[in-house]
Formats: structure tokens, sequence, C-alpha cells
């Protein structure tokens, strides 16, 4: 089987240009990227029980790896929620899927945002990881669109091995993440 696109650059042009840019010593220094985890809370699901169900299947489909619901942690009167319920769908993306996925989403779903002038720069947490809201989930081709019950938004976190955000900024420029001018 043929290494996904996205991993071939890494190793043969990204890790030269991180090395050049920041003045490694060592080739382990580079940042790579570790996983890419995809997660979408589903606050109405307290009503509707085939909707954790729904979103499983999208997501599984998205990710091509099968997702898994997340359980509220407590129980919340005002929101009728009980400690257990289904509440959310996640799903963690490691090695060649990983790859994958990211190049899907870079070709061909994020071209397919209304109004779409770039992502946003202000999505590092201080330690070089990066998150990405998605408003609709319909972004990704391989959603139909006329199976869809509900429009629902996704978070999708960039977990990288770098130590500062400019470090990770460069490597997911460099796998081809369109930024705002």
């Amino acid at each position: 089987m043929e290494a996904p696109r996205l991993k071939t650059k890494y190793y043969e042009e990204i890790v030269a240009k991180l090395t050049e840019e920041f003045a490694y010593d060592n080739v382990m220094q580079v940042p790579r990227l570790n996983k890419i985890c995809l997660s979408q809370g589903l606050g109405a699901a307290v009503a509707d029980k085939k909707m954790v169900d729904n979103a499983i299947e999208e997501m599984t489909t998205i990710a091509g790896q099968r997702a898994v619901a997340t359980k509220s942690k407590k129980d919340i009167s005002n929101f009728k929620l009980r400690k257990g319920m289904p509440i959310g769908v996640r799903v963690t993306l490691r090695g060649d899927k990983m790859y994958e996925f990211l190049d899907r989403l870079i070709v061909s779903s994020l071209a397919r945002i209304r109004d779409f002038r770039g992502i946003k720069e202000n999505g590092f947490d201080g330690r070089g990881n990066y998150n990405l809201g998605i408003t609709e989930q319909i972004i990704f081709p391989e959603i139909d669109i006329d199976k869809v019950s509900r429009i629902t938004g996704m978070d999708i976190s960039f977990v990288t091995s770098a130590n500062t955000d400019k470090e990770a900024k460069a490597l997911l420029k460099e796998f081809g993440l369109p930024f705002k001018k």
C-alpha cells in the first residue's frame, strides 16, 4: 500500500524547510502532527436519542474510522441531563488515516465553505496545538446532503509535537492549511 501524499510530503519537503527555518540541530526536533481529533457536541440529543446514532454514522463516514459517543459526566437538571447520557460524538485519527483526512480536508472540504477566505489564526492554544471550528458538517463530500436530518458543526483539533505556536503554524502552513492573510 502506498503512503499518503501528505505523509510523503512531510518527510521529503516539510522536514527540510522547517529545519532550515528554525535551525534545528536534529531531525527529531522538527515538529510533527501527532493526531487529529474530531468532536461534535449534540445538546439536542437529550430529547432525541436517534441524533447521536446519526452523528456517529456521519462522523464515521467523514473520518473513515469508527466514531464513539461521549457521555455526560454529571446531572444538570436545567438541561434535563442525567449522568451517563450520550451527548456528543468523537473520533481520534492517527497515522495514515490522519494524513488522508487532512488531505481531504484541505483539498476538497474547506473549498466548499461559503464565502471562504481562509481559516483564522487565533485557534492556537499556546502549546503548539490548533483548534478549528466548522459550522456545517455538509462541507465534506462524503456526506449525502439528502440524508442529513440536522446540520451540526464540529471541532477539529490538530495536536502537534511543536513547542510554540509559531512552529505549529509553520508546520500546518507547509501541509497546506489556508490561513487568513
